[in-house]
C-alpha cells in the first residue's frame, strides 16, 4: 500500500484572518521526507461558498463541511468578527462538524479561532489559549474554558490551541516535530525562513517595553552557547561572555526571550539531545554527555519532563516514524 499524507482540512469562517489562514498551508506543505509530502492541506468553508476577510478580498474554497470527515486533523484559523467573536456562538451544523471531527482528528486553532472551538462546546474544562487582547471577552462568553493567556501554545494531545498569528507556525512546527522529530520540523522551518523552535510554555510577548538598545544584546551570548551546550555552563559564565553582571544579564535576557536563561538553557540542551536520539546511534550516555547533561540519569530525567518518553523509547519512536515514511 502506497503512502499516504496526513490530511489537514482548513475552516474558515466569515471574516477570517488572512494571516492565520495561511499558515497551514504553507508550514504543513513544506514538510517533506524522502520526497514525499507528508501533509495534504485542503480548505473548507461552512457551506462551500466564499468568505470574507479583513483585507479587502474573498476566499474561494474548494470543500464544504463534508470534508471534515476525512480529516486528520482540522485547523480553525483565528477570526475578526462573525458570531463566533461577537456573540460567542456559531451555527449548529459548524458544531457539530466539529463536535464529530473531534472524535476521530486532531482539532487546532489558531489565535481567535479558539472562539469558534470553544463556541462548539470543543474546549469545555480544558486548558487553551488564544491572542492576549481578546481574553477579556473570551473569558465572558466561555468562563468554562481554563484560559491561560501567557503562552504561545497549548497542546492537550487531541485539541491544540495557540496565541496570536506567529504562534500559529510554531503550533504547527509543533506538530509536525511531534508527528515526524525534530530533523523533519528543522528541516521545514528553513524552508519557511522561521525560527525552528519556540516552546509552547514561552510567554507571549504581552506589550513589554524593548529593550534597551544603547546597550548589549544577548544575542551574540545565545549563539556562543549553541556551540557549547557540551561544556558545564553557568549563569555568570554567559553573563561573563555578554560583559555583563548577573542582574543586568538575567533581565536582558528575559526580555528577549521571554525566559530565564537557565530554562531556555535546558531547552537547548533537550532538543539537541532529541535530535542527537533521532539521527545518530550515540549511546545514551554519549548523547547525554554531548548535549551537556553529563549523565544518562540526568538526560532521562529532563526528556521525560519535556516529551514524557525514556531516550531509547524516544529514538524507537522516531526511527519507526522515519522508517514508514
Amino acid at each position: 500500500m502506497g503512502f499516504k499524507p496526513h490530511r489537514v482540512v482548513v475552516l474558515a469562517m466569515d471574516d477570517v484572518a488572512p494571516l492565520d489562514l495561511g499558515i497551514p498551508g504553507q508550514v504543513f506543505w513544506s514538510a517533506v521526507s524522502g520526497g514525499q509530502r507528508l501533509y495534504e492541506v485542503v480548505t473548507c468553508t461552512p457551506d462551500g461558498l466564499p468568505v470574507s476577510c479583513r483585507a479587502g478580498y474573498q476566499i474561494l474554497p474548494d470543500y464544504d463541511l463534508s470534508v471534515m470527515d476525512t480529516a486528520d486533523t482540522v485547523v480553525v484559523p483565528g477570526i475578526h468578527g462573525g458570531s463566533a467573536w461577537e456573540q460567542g456562538v456559531i451555527t449548529a451544523e459548524v458544531a457539530t462538524a466539529l463536535r464529530r471531527a473531534a472524535r476521530y482528528a486532531r482539532v487546532m486553532s489558531i489565535c481567535t479561532g479558539a472562539f469558534v472551538l470553544a463556541a462548539a462546546g470543543l474546549l469545555d474544562g480544558r486548558s487553551a489559549t488564544t491572542h492576549w487582547r481578546h481574553t477579556d471577552r473570551f473569558r465572558a462568553f466561555f468562563p468554562q474554558v481554563r484560559l491561560d493567556a501567557d503562552v504561545l501554545f497549548i497542546d492537550e494531545g487531541d485539541i491544540l490551541t495557540s496565541a496570536g498569528s506567529a504562534s500559529g507556525i510554531d503550533l504547527c512546527l509543533h506538530v509536525i516535530r511531534q508527528d515526524h522529530g525534530s530533523r523533519i520540523a528543522n528541516q521545514t522551518a528553513r524552508s519557511c525562513v522561521t525560527p525552528p523552535f519556540r516552546e509552547g510554555g514561552q510567554a507571549q510577548f504581552i506589550e513589554h517595553p524593548l529593550p534597551d538598545t544603547s546597550g548589549l544584546s544577548t544575542a551574540a551570548t545565545r549563539a556562543w552557547t549553541l556551540a557549547r551546550l557540551h561544556e558545564p555552563l553557568d549563569l555568570a559564565a554567559l553573563a561573563g561572555h555578554a560583559q555583563m553582571s548577573v542582574r543586568t544579564f538575567t533581565r536582558r535576557f528575559r526580555e528577549e526571550t521571554g525566559l530565564s536563561p537557565a530554562r531556555w538553557l535546558t531547552r537547548q540542551r533537550v532538543e539537541h539531545a532529541r535530535h542527537l536520539l533521532e539521527t545518530t546511534d550515540l549511546p545514551v550516555d554519549e548523547v547525554a554527555r554531548h548535549a551537556g547533561f553529563g549523565t544518562a540519569v540526568s538526560l532521562r530525567q529532563h526528556l521525560h519532563a519535556a516529551v514524557g518518553v525514556a531516550p531509547l523509547s524516544y529514538r524507537q519512536t522516531f526511527r519507526d516514524t522515519a522508517g514508514s515514511v
